[in-house]
């Protein structure tokens, strides 16, 4: 099943849970009114207080940390880049007979590296690609080691070129990781969970009315469930609607620059 539509299913699963429990908790409170009309929303007004507060308390943590995270994988493209770009220029400082060939080998690593995340969703297309790409970083590495070591090869060959060969390599791992921190799962079941207790609480708390208010039952459940989407959605930048792709283009020029 694809990201998108499990998406919207939680989504609408969200959603509909909401409505029904708003739903039950009318009819707990139309009951329970009707059994002792001055005792029914004795101190209710705390515990609603309380658990309200808490949701939107979650909301604003996995909303900012989700926001922050995606901010985050969008500057570490720039960062790949620029180290790439560097490490590019650097290869004027080796031997000139080594040259092409690293040159060669640079271009064929950034285009994986592009492939990597234009294969996403496919996981496993996008691990082979990575694979691959790890391999042209170890040879990458080999030819460059070699060339310092040619025969009138300069000083600054090693020291120019290495170090930023280093940081090129480094940041391949930490856009995988930063690709791969999320929040636990367990965050993500108590903002179900306490998204559905208030759907219950705010049902209970409306069956004071004749009749149901449905432009508030429903404006509450679609906000909730729509935030809700948001949040996931951001987390997963490459997989939904909201992504990081437009970043890529840096990645595209530099591997313009290239020809």
């Amino acid at each position: 099943m694809s990201y998108a539509l499990t998406a919207l299913l939680i989504t609408l699963g969200l959603f509909f849970g909401m409505l029904l429990l708003l739903d039950i908790g009318r009819r707990i409170g139309v009951r329970r009114r009707a059994q002792d009309p001055e005792g029914a929303g004795a101190g209710s007004g705390a515990v609603d207080s309380a658990v309200f507060a808490l949701l939107g308390l979650l909301v604003a943590f996995t909303f900012s940390g989700a926001a922050s995270r995606f901010d985050a994988r969008r500057v570490l493209i720039v960062e790949e880049a620029n180290a790439i770009g560097t490490a590019y220029l650097r290869l004027d400082v080796a031997p000139a007979s080594a040259q092409p060939a690293l040159r060669d080998l640079f271009r064929r690593y950034v285009d994986s590296r592009l492939e990597v995340y234009r294969k996403l969703p496919d996981l496993d297309a996008a691990k082979a690609e990575l694979a691959r790409s790890t391999q042209l970083q170890g040879e990458i590495w080999t030819r460059a080691v070699a060339a310092g070591r040619l025969e009138g090869a300069p000083p600054a060959a090693t020291m120019l070129l290495l170090p930023a060969l280093n940081q090129m390599i480094d940041i391949t791992t930490t856009r995988t990781m930063a690709g791969q921190m999320h929040p636990p799962a367990v965050i993500f079941l108590m903002l179900f969970g306490l998204a559905l207790a208030s759907a219950l609480l705010a049902g209970y708390g409306m069956a004071g009315g004749q009749s149901r208010d449905w432009l508030h039952v429903l404006a509450f459940a679609a906000v909730v469930a729509v935030t809700v989407y948001v949040i996931i959605d951001i987390e997963y930048p490459r997989l939904g609607f909201i992504r990081v792709d437009a970043f890529d283009q840096v990645l595209v020029e530099v591997r313009a620059s290239m020809n």
